[in-house]
C-alpha cells in the first residue's frame, strides 16, 4: 500500500516541461503584481488596483509594452525599476534567469534543469545548452550597454547627464527585449526624425528579434555559406519584411496629415522606416498609431502575427514558421512531395508543427477577440482586433484602446499576452491531457474530401 501511494504521489508531481514553464511565468507575474501594488511604486502613493498591476506586470514579463497607465508619470523610480527587472527576466525567460542564479551561487545544474532550459529557449539539442545560456547573457549585456551609452550621449544634449543615463538604460533594455515601454507620454514621438534615436532603438529591437542563435552564429562563422538554414531564413525574411513594410507604410501614410502628411521628406522616411519595422514585436512608436489609416493597421496586424525569430525576445508565430508555411504551400502548388528550402529538405514533423503553431495562434486570437466583442460592446471592431493581435504577438502597439478596456477586457488581454509569451503551442500542450500509453497503433487509412 505504501509503495502504491508513493508511485501515485510521484505520478501526480511529475509535470510536463510545458506545465513548469507556465508555472514559472505565472510565479514571476504574481511577484511583479505584488511589487507594483506597493504604494511606494506609484507617485501618488495610492497603489494600483490588482487588475491594473496584473496587467502591467504581465505586459513587462511577456515583454509586450501594452499599458493601462503611463509608465513615466505613474510609477516612481522604484516602480520603474521593478518593470525594468521584469522586462529583463521576461526577455531572457525565467529558466535562463534561474540558471544564471544557479551559476552565481555555484549550484550544480542537473539534467532536469538542462531539459527545462532546452524547452524554454527552443534549443535544437541538449548539448552545450549551459554554454548557450552564458552566451545569451553576455550578448544581452554587451548590446544593451552599447545601446544605453549611445542613447545617453544623444539625450545628454537636451537633458542632464543623470536623466539621460537613466533614459538610455531604460530604453535600451526595453528595446533589446522588444518590450516597447517608454518614459515619455507620447513614447518616442518627439524624436520622430532623429537619426540616432531611430537607428539605435531599431537596431536594438531587431537584434533582440532575430534571436541569440543567429547573433552568435553570425559572429562566429561570418560567412553566409557557413550559416545554418535557420540563420539564412531569419536574415532573409527579416530583411524582406522590413524593406517591404517601410515602403508600404510610406505609401499608405504619405498624405495622412495625422501621421506622415505634415512631416518633411526626410522625417517621412524615418517615420515610415521606424513604424514599418516596429510591428515585428517592438511596440515603440514615433507617430500616433490610433491615427493610422485602416489599411496600415490591417497590414500591421499581419506583420505582428508573423512576429520575430525563434529563440528571440520577440513574439508572434515566428518568421521561420511563416517561411516554412510559405514553402510548404509552394510544394503543394508545384505538386512536390517534399518541402525544400535552399537545397535542404525539411522533415515532415517540422511542417506539421509549424502548421499547428499558426493554427493554434489563430484559434486563440479568435477566442479572445470574440470574448472582447462581448465585454467591450460598442467599441470599434478593428481596434479590438488590433489590440488582440498586438497582445498575442507581444508587440505592445495600441490603437489607443488599451486604456478604454473594461476590467474584464483587461483580464482577457492579460491572458492573451501570457499565451503569446509562452507560445500558443506550448499553451496548447499544457492544456492538453498527456497520455502515458506508449503503444503505437496505426488505424486503417481512408481519404476525405478537402479544399
Amino acid at each position: 500500500m505504501l509503495l502504491f501511494n508513493k508511485e501515485r504521489h510521484n505520478k501526480i508531481i511529475k509535470l510536463h516541461p510545458a506545465h513548469i514553464l507556465l508555472l514559472g511565468f505565472l510565479g514571476l507575474i504574481f511577484m511583479g503584481t505584488c511589487l507594483l501594488m506597493i504604494p511606494f511604486a506609484t507617485r501618488d502613493r495610492h497603489h494600483l488596483s490588482f487588475i491594473d498591476a496584473l496587467f502591467e506586470a504581465t505586459s513587462a514579463v511577456c515583454v509586450t509594452g501594452l499599458a493601462v497607465v503611463d509608465t513615466g508619470t505613474t510609477f516612481t523610480l522604484f516602480g520603474q525599476i521593478v518593470l525594468l527587472a521584469l522586462i529583463q527576466i521576461g526577455g531572457w525567460g525565467f529558466m535562463t534567469s534561474g540558471i544564471l542564479m544557479f551559476i552565481i551561487l555555484g549550484k550544480k545544474i542537473g539534467l532536469k534543469h538542462r531539459l527545462l532550459l532546452q524547452e524554454s529557449i527552443n534549443s535544437f539539442s541538449l548539448q552545450g545548452v549551459i554554454k548557450l545560456v552564458l552566451r545569451i547573457i553576455m550578448i544581452t549585456l554587451i548590446v544593451e550597454a552599447i545601446g544605453a551609452l549611445v542613447l545617453t550621449i544623444r539625450w545628454s544634449q537636451e537633458m542632464g547627464w543623470g536623466k539621460a543615463a537613466y533614459y538610455g538604460i531604460f530604453h535600451s533594455i526595453s528595446a533589446f527585449n522588444n518590450a516597447g515601454f517608454g518614459l515619455e507620454p507620447d513614447n518616442l514621438s518627439k524624436w520622430v526624425g532623429d537619426p540616432t534615436v531611430n537607428i539605435i532603438i531599431t537596431m536594438l529591437f531587431m537584434l533582440g528579434g532575430i534571436g541569440f542563435f543567429v547573433i552568435a552564429e553570425v559572429f562566429e562563422k561570418r560567412s553566409i555559406k557557413k550559416f545554418s538554414l535557420h540563420t539564412k531564413i531569419v536574415l532573409l525574411f527579416t530583411l524582406l519584411i522590413n524593406v517591404v513594410s517601410t515602403l508600404v507604410i510610406f505609401a499608405l501614410e504619405f498624405n495622412n496629415p495625422a501621421t506622415l502628411g505634415n512631416l518633411n521628406m526626410a522625417d517621412k522616411w524615418w517615420a515610415a522606416y521606424f513604424q514599418g519595422v516596429v510591428p515585428r514585436t517592438a511596440g515603440f512608436n514615433t507617430i500616433d498609431i490610433a491615427q493610422l489609416t485602416l489599411s496600415s493597421q490591417v497590414y500591421m496586424i499581419a506583420i505582428m502575427f508573423i512576429g520575430a525569430s525563434s529563440g528571440s525576445t520577440g513574439g508572434g508565430i515566428k518568421v521561420t514558421t511563416f517561411a516554412l508555411l510559405l514553402f510548404a504551400l509552394w510544394s503543394v502548388l508545384t505538386n512536390k512531395e517534399d518541402v525544400n528550402i535552399f537545397k535542404r529538405r525539411i522533415p515532415s514533423p517540422l511542417v506539421y508543427r509549424a502548421l499547428s503553431i499558426a493554427l493554434s495562434g489563430i484559434l486563440f486570437i479568435f477566442l479572445i477577440f470574440f470574448l472582447l466583442t462581448i465585454t467591450e460592446r460598442g467599441a470599434d471592431m478593428s481596434k479590438i482586433l488590433f489590440e488582440t493581435v498586438s497582445a498575442f504577438a507581444t508587440v505592445g502597439l495600441s490603437a489607443g484602446f488599451t486604456g478604454e478596456l473594461s476590467p474584464m477586457g483587461r483580464i482577457l488581454i492579460t491572458i492573451m499576452m501570457f499565451i503569446g509569451r509562452v507560445g500558443p503551442l506550448t499553451m496548447a500542450f499544457a492544456l492538453a491531457i498527456h497520455s502515458n500509453n506508449k503503444a503505437k497503433i496505426r488505424y486503417a487509412e481512408e481519404k476525405i474530401l478537402i479544399g
